[in-house]
């Protein structure tokens, strides 16, 4: 059996060769009371009435009547 190294490229090359491509992404961790802090320090400075046009196309796009096919 392959090291696990070489299975990696082999599975690398077999998705490449099927059009797909690795993407990773990174994000905060939202368990640390760190980032915690920092989210609640973002939200606190946000000015609702500059948030409003934002919810509200938000709103908007996330009603269905549906009527849409299924």
């Amino acid at each position: 059996m392959a090291d696990p190294a070489r299975r990696m490229q082999a599975m690398r090359a077999r998705r490449r060769a099927a059009g797909m491509r690795e993407l990773r992404i990174v994000v905060a961790d939202t368990r640390s009371p760190e980032v915690r802090r920092q989210i609640a320090a973002e939200v606190a400075r946000l000015d609702p009435a500059s948030e409003e046009d934002a919810l509200s196309w938000i709103e908007a796009v996330s009603e269905f009547d549906g009527d849409a096919p299924g």
